[in-house]
């Protein structure tokens, strides 16, 4: 099957391309690599602009007929830039992408996968979450993604598109044949961090918030490796037809998570760093980041019977090909 993926030079996006062709499938990239990496794109279908532009995925649907479904990753994605720039992200995220869903109803192109985030889950008093759990988003990102997912809904509703919103928790590694990772100089995710402050490049890994209700203090994440990420898109597209076969116009949507069913404190995180890296790294601790919250991890039940998939990957795998590709990157990314 041949599949639109936006964002698909970021860092999840080119994991879901990676995922698709290595399960027999064509992906074809729409990217205006403003965060993205064209470099992720080589030998693949890109088009490079932006996902309003009306005209441009018109052109690359009329390129690709046989397109019926889309993965939709493009977004900017930091918490902390998104309470410094709120309105970047309501525009980039959410503007944009009600006129980019509205071009796919005007062409018929009926099937959304849809990346969303736990951020939007409010915490619960024993950090489990089921998709039926109350939403409480505490930044301009995790609300962006909220608003996406009720206009998704809604669109089902009245356009007869079919989405499936999958709430990502937290993504760590690479892509395990090194073809794709974190490609910002100055990563954000913790994962990324550890490996800078691990080659040096950053002087201290800080463990923002330390005063939270669980097991240590530190904020509990459910830590997914990108691979068993990407693989879980692979099987929501595999299955969409089956998921929404027989279903009236009334329930054209549905909500899965996306992790491993297992709460790591950060503190944790760091610990099993350390030791699969062999090297003790320098630490401190600093206030919590503007729109972090305590955490939680998933219920992957749905998941399991929706879509055959779970999490297969450790929190070491995942530690382990971050520090492979923190190795390589600068010959994929002409970067360190």
């Amino acid at each position: 099957m041949k599949v639109l993926v936006t964002g698909g030079a970021g860092y999840i996006g080119s994991t879901v391309c990676s995922a698709l062709l290595d399960a027999g499938h064509t992906p074809v990239i729409l990217d205006s690599l403003v965060t993205g990496q064209e470099s992720f794109t080589k030998g693949r279908i890109f088009y490079k602009g932006d996902i309003a532009d009306s005209e441009l995925v018109g052109r690359l649907l009329n390129d690709h007929t046989d397109i019926k479904l889309v993965v939709h990753c493009a977004a900017l994605i930091v918490v902390p830039e998104s309470m410094e720039k709120p309105y970047e992200y309501y525009k980039e995220n959410v503007s944009k992408s009600v006129e980019f869903f509205k071009t796919l109803v005007n062409r018929n192109v009926r099937g959304v996968v849809f990346s969303s985030s736990a951020s939007i889950y409010d915490v619960v008093e024993n950090f489990k979450v089921t998709e039926l759990a109350p939403l409480n988003p505490q930044s301009p990102y995790a609300r962006t993604k909220f608003m996406m997912e009720m206009v998704l809904k809604d669109f089902s509703s009245a356009y007869g598109l079919q989405g499936i919103a999958l709430r990502y928790f937290n993504p760590i590694g690479a892509d395990p044949k090194l073809r794709s990772g974190i490609h910002v100089r100055e990563p954000s995710h913790v994962v990324g961090k550890l490996v800078d402050c691990a080659r040096g490049k950053i002087p201290k890994f800080e463990v923002t918030g330390v005063n939270w209700p669980t097991r240590d203090g530190s904020g509990l994440r459910d830590y997914i490796h990108v691979w068993d990420l990407a693989k879980a898109h692979v099987a929501a597209l595999e299955k969409f037809t089956e998921i929404f076969k027989a279903r009236d116009r009334s329930d054209f949507y549905e909500v899965i998570n996306l992790g491993t069913g297992q709460g790591v404190t950060v503190k944790e995180l760091v610990s099993s760093f350390e030791r699969v890296s062999g090297s003790i790294l320098n630490k401190g601790e600093a206030a919590p980041r503007p729109g972090d919250n305590a955490g939680s991890y998933a219920s992957c039940e749905r998941a399991g019977h929706m879509l055959g998939w779970h999490a297969e990957k450790s929190i070491d795998d995942g530690i382990r090909d971050a520090i492979r590709w923190g190795e390589q990157r600068k010959s994929v990314l002409g970067y360190d």
